[in-house]
């Protein structure tokens, strides 16, 4: 990316590469499943030039930052960690924080556990949930729906793996971006289809994400799904607790999350009362799951909008 500056810093026993582009407030971006850095560029840039200084790492297990082994590494506490530890290192006290998909889930627990570096969160896609008592989302899913759902399958070590291999990494990005693969999976083991990407990313895009994966492979970013079950383990101490950031909440109404049962009904009358300072809820009609790239122009200017009001004050 033209202007960009890419970087590496040691925080919490591993090393986390990120780009970096601008000058004044922090927004700090975490991307998703299966993004790395580059699922915000169609932000990074915009905010330089709002007068920000854009950060996006690659989260663990992704890209140039380093990838333990071992689901017991994916945690939700050490990935917030390595965040805290960027924020340490590269001295920033406070940031406006930018999330999607498993970087909202991350950044509604970042939230939780250290509110006092959040000026305000914008997140993407994945509404907040609060920690069930009956158990992790995987549980949940399971009691739901069976083993049928995409995040019971990633619970088997080395079967998605082995699958995506079996129809190449590119294949499967391919399958993802265009579309066809669904809450089930359906369509994983086909491989003799074309699959047209969307007109919001190109060939030389997924050429990036291949050749990304091709550093750790999938496991480890497969290892935040298999880390629930401890996830939910090691949070019961915030059981209860509310999200107390400034906060706005985007999503699309085609997204699969959006579209979990029970989802729409706890956006529009239950969140609120787990995030207080919810400001806006933003539903996209006829947008899908990656918002921030399908309605770039769109997602950005409500999300500048929102932080240019803590701006304005100095925050």
């Amino acid at each position: 990316m033209e202007g960009a500056t890419h970087r590496t810093i040691s925080t919490n026993g591993i090393s986390m590469h990120f780009v970096e582009m601008g000058a004044g407030p922090v927004v700090l971006f975490l991307h998703g499943f299966p993004e790395g850095w580059y699922g915000w560029r169609k932000q990074i840039p915009v905010f330089a030039r709002a007068g920000y200084r854009a950060i996006a790492p690659d989260m663990r297990g992704y890209g140039d930052t380093s990838a333990p082994e071992g689901v017991k590494n994916y945690t939700y506490l050490h990935i917030v960690g390595d965040l805290i530890g960027l924020l340490d290192a590269l001295q920033v006290e406070k940031v406006y924080l930018v999330t999607h998909d498993w970087g909202a889930v991350i950044g509604w627990k970042f939230a939780l556990f250290r509110p006092d570096r959040i000026i305000a969160l914008a997140s993407l896609s994945v509404y907040f949930f609060p920690r069930h008592p009956s158990g992790s989302l995987v549980q949940l899913m399971r009691a739901a729906v069976g083993e049928d759902h995409y995040i019971c399958q990633f619970q088997a070590p080395s079967e998605i793996e082995a699958k995506i291999e079996q129809i190449t990494p590119e294949l499967f990005l391919r399958k993802l971006y265009g579309g066809k693969l669904n809450h089930k999976l359906e369509g994983l083991s086909q491989t003799n289809e074309k699959v047209l990407l969307p007109e919001w990313t190109s060939e030389k895009d997924l050429a990036y994400y291949v050749s990304e994966f091709a550093k750790h492979g999938f496991t480890p970013a497969l290892n935040y799904y298999r880390a629930l079950d401890l996830s939910w383990e090691l949070v019961a101490a915030w059981a209860g607790s509310k999200v107390t950031v400034p906060t706005i909440y985007i999503v699309g109404d085609r997204d699969v999350v959006y579209n979990f049962a029970g989802a729409k009904d706890y956006i529009k009358h239950g969140m609120a009362t787990d995030v207080p300072s919810l400001k806006e809820t933003i539903i996209l009609e006829g947008v899908h799951h990656f918002l921030q790239l399908e309605q770039p122009e769109v997602v950005n200017g409500h999300i500048l909008k929102f932080f240019q009001g803590f701006h304005a004050l100095g925050a």
